[in-house]
């Protein structure tokens, strides 16, 4: 009997965030950490949602985040005020999540890509409705399909509008 594989993993920093765009969109020549990796059938990887640069999707989906962030700074002290980019950075929250999805060797046995489609669209509405994310809130997801066992990666933005007790007010703000 087979058995499902998932694990979460939250993504701190932009920097590794594009460490982790660099993995998943298979840009590097080789890959140390994985030798199982086979680059040259990384071309039968299936993208579900697609993204070119992960930090520029990212600051893409976080514009309206961003532009709150910029207006309070207006009337921040001039020692205290960030850019966007280091505010980011230096919080002890995370800017992406990163979930995979997999099982054994044997479920992906002699299956073929409309049954592959099948479980991935099934794996992508859990995501969705048992954890919560939006289609808005992924970032990327792709079949690794160069591996020994296919896996499915998903990267979200857990941003969301929270009510600010403080303020009174309704805000932008990135929490897993």
């Amino acid at each position: 009997m087979s058995y499902a594989i998932y694990r979460g993993e939250g993504i701190k920093t932009l920097q590794e965030l594009s460490q982790k765009g660099s993995h998943n969109e298979r840009t590097k020549e080789k890959y140390k950490s994985n030798p199982n990796i086979r680059v040259e059938d990384s071309k039968n990887n299936i993208e579900i949602i697609k993204c070119n640069k992960y930090v520029d999707k990212f600051y893409e989906m976080t514009k309206e985040y961003q532009k709150e962030h910029y207006d309070r700074m207006k009337n921040m002290r001039a020692d205290r005020k960030k850019s966007f980019h280091d505010m980011v950075n230096d919080s002890k929250s995370v800017v992406a999540d990163e979930m995979i999805f997999t099982s054994d060797i044997d479920f992906f046995k002699n299956m073929s890509k409309d049954e592959l489609m099948k479980w991935a669209n099934e794996t992508m509405n859990f995501v969705y409705e048992d954890l919560g994310y939006t289609k808005e809130q992924v970032l990327h997801a792709v079949i690794h399909m160069d591996e020994k066992v296919p896996h499915l990666h998903c990267v979200v933005v857990p941003l969301v509008k929270k009510f600010d007790k403080r303020t009174d007010t309704i805000k932008y703000t990135i929490s897993k």
